[in-house]
């Protein structure tokens, strides 16, 4: 589905803005993901892995995103770059339909500018408007008390979490955890 575009200050008051990605965005958003997975151990791909997404998939995955039901996604730009993602996507079978998961990536160089606190704003905000949802989920990885913390901010609380899910380039072993959002209805 899209999302109209908006704009935004950023906290050192440079303009930012948020829209749907748009298939002309395909080769800029590998570049990003490959920059975005170099910059943290945090995010589930590699850059290795984000390189080798070819042109075709990444408009293919564009296309399907905003012609999705039940799918939203964002990208942010300042000074005409990608410099994050956001993506809520709302479970569709009858028994989970009341759920929806959420998933935000930004640059390192933009971390603390106010950008995922926008995203969560306007995820939820879209969530709100869908009566059958009572519940976000997301994930994080351990050490990754940043986004912990973001994510606090907006309601979200640990439930639980996977032992040795993420197994790092030295190979050490990381839980990831899972967080909720109860949404007030």
């Amino acid at each position: 589905m899209i999302i109209e575009q908006f704009d935004f200050l950023l906290k050192d008051g440079r303009r930012a803005t948020m829209r749907s990605p748009r298939v002309e965005d395909s080769q800029e958003l590998i570049n990003y993901l490959v920059k975005a997975t170099g910059e943290t151990d945090f995010l589930l791909a590699t850059p290795e892995e984000c390189a080798n997404y070819t042109l075709e998939y990444e408009e293919s995955f564009i296309e399907s995103a905003i012609n999705s039901n039940s799918a939203y996604m964002l990208v942010c730009h300042v000074a005409n770059q990608i410099v994050g993602t956001a993506r809520i996507d709302f479970y569709t079978h009858v028994k989970t339909k009341h759920r929806a998961r959420v998933a935000v990536a930004v640059l390192r160089d933009y971390w603390g500018q106010g950008i995922g606190s926008r995203f969560f704003t306007k995820m939820i905000s879209i969530a709100e408007s869908k009566p059958e949802v009572t519940q976000l989920e997301l994930e994080f990885i351990e050490g990754n008390e940043r986004a912990k913390a973001l994510y606090e901010k907006f309601g979200f609380k640990v439930i639980g979490y996977v032992p040795n899910s993420i197994k790092q380039k030295d190979g050490s072993l990381l839980k990831e955890y899972l967080m909720i959002k109860e949404m007030k209805r």
